[in-house]
């Protein structure tokens, strides 16, 4: 399950999980920002052709609306599996670095990754000591980004918690049988995330794919999925629904202070 959370500036999304409660994470929706037209209104990346104005704005209101403890580490995305380690709120960034996962493991160092039908996928363990994002479309699926997240948190799997933000949904998400064959020949098993449809081609199933990734790691405690950004145009930002010119969702992730008792409670964000 995922809450939704409203408030003037914006709306997000929130994990359903069992972590530490210093630790925090959402994925926001496309509604409550400042940009026009195609990019309306929440749009959050710089990349895509919105006004730099507005996207400035809507990442003001965004640090503003959730208390965000510093700028997050905003990364140039490639549909990789590289994998960078937060460097710090003080640390001089000349250029955005080319990944498309982060991992932190002090607390007011917020990770971020954009998107708009790949799917976002956040990390943390249960003590509350880590945090990570991955950008996962299906090349960075394939190719290993989640296994890179998980050995870039240095927790033991078992440990470790992950949730599924919005990402498209199996019914939109149509495939050559190039990316079939890809998959089955990392795992077999992938096959039964394919379904053929009319056109020959295939329904793909990146949620059930990501389960199989993690589970293959040793990451079993995995909550989300079942939305889709294509189908809920109200929601989200699609690439495939718009045609390429679209804004961007941000999913974040950031630990605060941990206090004596953390070690002893748990908590489900909401």
């Amino acid at each position: 399950m995922t809450q939704g959370v409203s408030s003037p500036q914006g709306s997000w999304l929130t994990p359903d999980w069992d972590v530490a409660p210093n630790v925090h994470a959402l994925s926001t929706l496309r509604g409550g920002g400042l940009s026009a037209q195609a990019y309306a209104s929440f749009n959050l990346a710089q990349h895509v052709g919105d006004d730099p104005e507005h996207v400035r704005a809507n990442r003001a209101l965004l640090r503003a609306a959730v208390r965000l403890p510093s700028e997050p580490f905003w990364l140039e995305q490639v549909h990789g599996i590289n994998v960078v380690e937060h460097p710090g709120p003080a640390a001089t960034r000349a250029v955005q670095p080319l990944a498309d996962a982060a991992v932190a493991f002090a607390p007011g160092r917020v990770c971020v990754v954009m998107t708009a039908d790949c799917l976002p996928v956040v990390f943390a363990d249960r003590a509350g000591t880590c945090v990570g994002v991955a950008h996962v479309g299906w090349r960075g699926l394939v190719g290993g980004v989640l296994e890179a997240t998980v050995a870039a948190l240095q927790a033991e799997p078992d440990q470790l918690v992950a949730w599924l933000g919005p990402a498209i949904g199996p019914d939109a998400f149509e495939v050559g049988s190039e990316v079939r064959a890809a998959f089955i020949a990392r795992d077999a098993a992938n096959d039964d995330a394919f379904l053929r449809n009319q056109a020959g081609r295939y329904q793909a199933d990146l949620y059930r794919l990501a389960r199989r990734a993690l589970a293959r790691v040793g990451v079993h405690h995995v909550s989300g999925g079942g939305r889709c950004t294509q189908r809920e145009a109200a929601e989200f930002f699609s690439f495939r629904r718009d045609g390429g010119r679209t804004g961007r969702m941000a999913t974040l992730a950031w630990l605060t202070p941990r206090t004596p008792a953390d070690s002893h409670a748990r908590r489900v964000l909401t």
